[in-house]
C-alpha cells in the first residue's frame, strides 16, 4: 500500500473523490473539485499536478495508456484513474469521516442532512 495515511487533506482527497466515478484528465479533475465544493477547495494547476505525481508515485492513481478518439482528444492531455489502493484509500477516508460526522451530530453540532 502507499505511504499515504489519513486523514488526507482536503486537495488530495478531492482528487481521490473526483476519480472515484471514471477516468478524467487533469483539467476535468480541476474543475470538478472546483465545482463539487462550490470553491472551497481550490487548485492551483502547480498545486494538481503535485498532487498528481504524488499519487502517481504511491500507486494510488494511474496514468492512462490508451486515448479517446482523435477527434475527441488533445493530445496534451494525460488522463488519470484510481488504483484498487486508490480507492481503497478514498474509501477509507470517506468512512473516517463519516463516523467524525456521526459524533459530532451526537453531540449535537451538527444536525442530521435530511434528504430533499
Amino acid at each position: 500500500m502507499s505511504n499515504v495515511q489519513t486523514p488526507l487533506t482536503p486537495a488530495l482527497f478531492n482528487v481521490l473523490l473526483a476519480l472515484s466515478d471514471g477516468e478524467k484528465h487533469g483539467y476535468a479533475i480541476l474543475k470538478e473539485v472546483e465545482e463539487h465544493t462550490r470553491g472551497e477547495v481550490q487548485l492551483s494547476t502547480g498545486t494538481l499536478y503535485g498532487i498528481i505525481k504524488r499519487l502517481l508515485a504511491d500507486g494510488l492513481i494511474a496514468e492512462l495508456r490508451s486515448r479517446p478518439a482523435v477527434e475527441m482528444d488533445d493530445q496534451r492531455r494525460r488522463y488519470y484513474r484510481l488504483t484498487e489502493d486508490g480507492r481503497r484509500m478514498a474509501v477509507a477516508e470517506a468512512e473516517r469521516m463519516a463516523k467524525v460526522l456521526a459524533r459530532a451530530r451526537g453531540k449535537r453540532l451538527i444536525r442530521s442532512f435530511r434528504s430533499a
